[in-house]
């Protein structure tokens, strides 16, 4: 049972907007761990350009988590953020690795939250335009993220270990 209404919005509507809206806050912090996961654990030339790269996005990232869980909460719901609450995590196998081995597994990683919050984009369409947006806006960073990642992927320069 929701803790309140927002005007204009069905019980209904509100359900299922938090549900996918809980789905993403599991999302974005399971990619904020793998992230800094990353940050600690990358080698190798560029080691520096990468490591520093990946700041910003974690703080973004943990942002999008915030975004969300406070979106639930204005909902009505009850936003679950803790690492118990990331029953699908995507999977990261790497543990101290190269700079490029890194950056293709974490390519894969932005490949399925983009994707998935792509799917949020369109269904929330129909139900929550606020929420839609709110999406959005971090779809379009996450896109960004993706592509400084890529940028480095174009002239692999790695040591073979």
């Amino acid at each position: 049972m929701l803790r309140h209404r927002i005007p204009g919005l069905s019980d209904d509507n509100a359900t299922t907007t938090i549900s996918i809206l809980q789905d993403r806050l599991a999302a974005y912090n399971d990619l904020s761990l793998t992230l800094k996961h990353v940050h600690w654990n990358v080698i190798g030339p560029n080691f520096i350009a990468v490591h520093e790269m990946l700041d910003p996005q974690i703080d973004l990232v943990r942002g999008y988590a915030d975004e969300a869980a406070e979106r639930i909460a204005a909902l009505g719901g009850a936003p679950l953020g803790t690492v118990a609450a990331i029953t699908a995590p995507i999977p990261y196998h790497l543990a101290t690795a190269g700079t490029q081995a890194h950056l293709r597994e974490l390519d894969d990683v932005y490949c399925q939250v983009i994707a998935a919050n792509r799917h949020a984009i369109d269904t929330l369409g129909d139900l929550d335009p606020v929420s839609q947006d709110l999406v959005i806006g971090a779809t379009g960073e996450l896109e960004k993220f993706q592509w400084f990642v890529r940028a480095h992927l174009e002239f692999p320069m790695e040591l073979p270990f």
